[in-house]
């Protein structure tokens, strides 16, 4: 049983993957399956690591983006395309899969296109509330969708193909650590704990807010703050300068990178997360936190505007734009949820309602249906 797994380009489409793969290969031992072989087809293998942790086979290909704007890069992209879509189509063919899984986004364009001409059965998913240009158009011929949000069904034409699962998180993120996080951190107990979240690289945006308010903030709370690789020199430096002699600066802990570990007893400590607004907003529905979404103001697509206010709707978080994200407005809005219990409890069970652990269980059945169907 061979699948096939492509998208890529950041975490958002790479990782639920990786939460897909976890759910295969455990659903294939649990059912005496044949053991699946599993290949992740795109342009990068965007973390080594966990392909490897999860015995994917990466197999690279060429793929070029297709921005929304003018520019040179588009016409150099086009013809990398045309040359992914060719490699493709010569390396899937050699392949052949049962299936292909894909998240979508432009470097899934090539393998997707490869499975049309072969006629190989393609499930997508679509993280978004919004779907991008590539799932939709996937969406014509793929035997299978699976979508986060609600309100993604009704962009599909054939609805009956359509299943609203939520978005596959890792089991090593699936849960918030509830029990030790204050001492692995070397947190006080008893002071309420804001969590931080700007991504992998970091928000330059709300770092500078965070590090404007930081001083009023910690008089009441303790903050573990995420920076991104790229500027935790920069914020280091300058709330130090900032800091200074402040009695309460041991209740700032700075991190550039929050690897699982921390990030599972970070968010059992936190009592309020503050993130952007892309598939970090599923693991925070998971571990049941109360959440302030700070959305990206150009993403593609406005998707993260989009995925901030379906999220909002829910009850489980609060949404601050970019344009209004001043140093009091965030001050206001931490303290208006920190300072009442029965609305971090509601926002708490809210989240909770939204979130849908199972995700990554019912799209890896359905893929391992299909491709044994397939297989025949």
């Amino acid at each position: 049983m061979k699948i096939l797994l492509t998208g890529g380009g950041t975490g958002g489409h790479f990782y639920p993957l990786i939460a897909v793969a976890e759910a295969i290969n455990d659903t294939a031992k649990k059912e005496n399956l044949v053991s699946a072989q599993l290949y992740f087809m795109s342009d990068s293998p965007y973390d080594m690591e966990a392909l490897i942790g999860n015995d994917i086979t990466f197999i690279p290909i060429s793929a070029g983006k297709i921005r929304g704007y003018v520019s040179a890069l588009n016409f150099l992209d086009f013809f990398k395309t045309i040359f992914g879509v060719i490699l493709a189509i010569r390396k899937v063919f050699a392949l052949y899969p049962d299936v292909v899984f894909s998240k979508g986004a432009y470097a899934s364009f090539p393998v997707l296109v490869a499975a049309r001409i072969l006629r190989i059965p393609v499930i997508i998913h679509e993280s978004d509330s919004v779907p991008g240009r590539t799932n939709l158009w996937a969406s014509k011929f793929a035997k299978k969708i699976a979508v986060s949000y609600p309100d993604t069904v009704k962009y599909f034409t054939d609805q009956s193909k359509v299943a609203y699962t939520g978005n596959p998180i890792r089991k090593s993120l699936l849960l918030a650590n509830k029990t030790g996080g204050h001492e692995y951190l070397g947190l006080e107990k008893n002071l309420p704990t804001i969590l931080i979240i700007g991504g992998s690289l970091g928000a330059k945006i709300i770092n500078e807010r965070v590090l404007d308010a930081l001083p009023k903030l910690i008089e009441k709370y303790q903050i573990i703050h995420q920076t991104g690789k790229n500027n935790v020199k920069e914020v280091s430096g300058t709330s130090a300068i900032i800091l200074g002699s402040n009695p309460n600066k041991n209740r700032y802990r700075i991190f550039d990178y929050l690897n699982d570990l921390t990030m599972t007893m970070a968010a059992g400590a936190a009592d309020l997360i503050i993130s952007r607004a892309g598939s970090t907003i599923f693991e925070i529905a998971a571990w049941g936190v109360p959440s302030i979404v700070i959305p990206i103001t150009e993403s593609n697509g406005n998707h993260q505007r989009l995925n901030a206010y379906a999220y909002a709707r829910s009850g489980a978080a609060s949404v601050i734009e970019e344009s209004n994200l001043t140093t009091n407005v965030m001050i206001g809005e931490i303290d208006r949820i920190l300072q009442d219990q029965n609305l971090r409890d509601k926002m708490s069970q809210a989240a909770k309602n939204f979130t849908h652990p199972e995700a990554a269980n019912k799209i890896a059945k359905e893929i391992i249906d299909i491709a044994l169907t397939h297989e025949e």
